[in-house]
This record gives C-alpha cells, structure tokens and sequence, in this order.
C-alpha cells in the first residue's frame, strides 16, 4: 500500500512538472499583459510542488523499507532524494531482478537489430521510460562526482564511443550497482582502481 502511495506522489509531481513546464514556455511567447497571470500559475504550481515533496519525503520516511531503500540507493554519489523516491515508486523490482533483467526493464538494455547475415545497431528500447530519465540525470551527475563512474565514462570517450552511448553504458553500470546494492543490503562502496 505505501508503495502505491508514493507511486501516486511521484505520478502527480510529474503531472505537476510537466504543467509548469508548458507554463513556463508559454510565458515566452504571450504579450507582456498576460503574463502576470502565468506568472500567479507558476508560482502556484511552484507551491504545489514544494508540498508534494513534502509528502513523498514523509511517505518514504514512515515506511521502514523505503526509508532503508532510500538510504542505501543515496549513498552512491549522483543518487539525490528525488531520484531515489523515484525509483522506488516507479521500480519496486529493483533489487530483486538480475542485472540483465533490471537492465531491459528500466530501458538500457542493448538489444540487436540482426536478420541472417545483417548484423544492424545494437540499441535500446523499452523499459520504464521515467525511471531512465531520471536515471539519466542522476548519470549526469555522477559522471562528475562519482569517481567509479567517471573514470568509465571517460575510458569510455577515449575508446572511441559516442558521449550519448557513453552516457547509456553509465546509466546501466548504475543501475545494475543500485539493484546489487538492494539485492546484498549493502551500501556504495567505491571500487579500488
């Protein structure tokens, strides 16, 4: 029951992000006198939100596997509050899944496009399209604050790969690090290279 329930929270924050984003780029293009109304509309929403991570900060907070959950998902450097309640509302196998599984469930699974002897692109597809995203921003974070990811993303670049790629290949190393860290009960521990 507390899972639904921070799966709603997170459901409506995105509803309400999305809303203040479509506000937000309206304002660039309406005539001066209007914009004081979008403007009382994003501030509005602005509240809205600010109560809304209130209630998922408490929701996570007073159930003790998701409390536990959170402080292990945010001990690895580039997984803030946010992301780790996102993926605990939007990825409840997270932990329970192998790497492989968790891969293709959250979307960066390569898989191929082969037919007999054509060997196409591997590319991924698939998957919880919002637990990648903010996978992806939390990717870009750590690629400058997480000394193991950082040092992959950039053997990465220098092996020839494309940032995008590159970004993707860090996006599963984490993923698969956040799903043994639940699976073994184990905070981030930084490898020894």
């Amino acid at each position: 029951a507390n899972a639904h329930a921070i799966k709603d929270l997170i459901v409506r924050r995105r509803q309400l992000t999305t809303l203040r984003t479509m506000e937000k780029n309206r304002r660039q293009v309406m005539p001066v006198t209007l914009k004081p109304s979008i403007d009382r509309i994003i501030k509005t929403l602005d509240q809205e939100l600010a109560k809304l991570a209130r209630l998922i900060d408490h929701a996570v907070a007073t159930h003790a596997l998701s409390s536990h959950k959170r402080d292990l998902l945010t001990s690895m450097p580039g997984i803030g509050n946010t992301v780790a309640a996102t993926l605990i509302g939007d990825l409840p196998e997270l932990g329970s899944l192998n790497r492989r599984e968790i891969a293709a469930l959250t979307g960066v699974a390569p898989f191929n496009r082969d037919s007999g002897m054509l060997r196409g692109k591997r590319r991924i597809r698939g998957g919880r399209a919002h637990s990648r995203t903010a996978l992806f921003l939390s990717a870009m974070v750590a690629i400058r604050y997480n000394p193991d990811i950082k040092r992959f993303y950039e053997r990465l670049l220098q092996a020839g790969k494309h940032k995008k790629l590159a970004l993707i290949a860090c996006i599963r190393k984490i993923v698969t690090a956040l799903n043994a860290m639940l699976r073994d009960n184990k905070p981030w521990q930084p490898s020894i290279a």
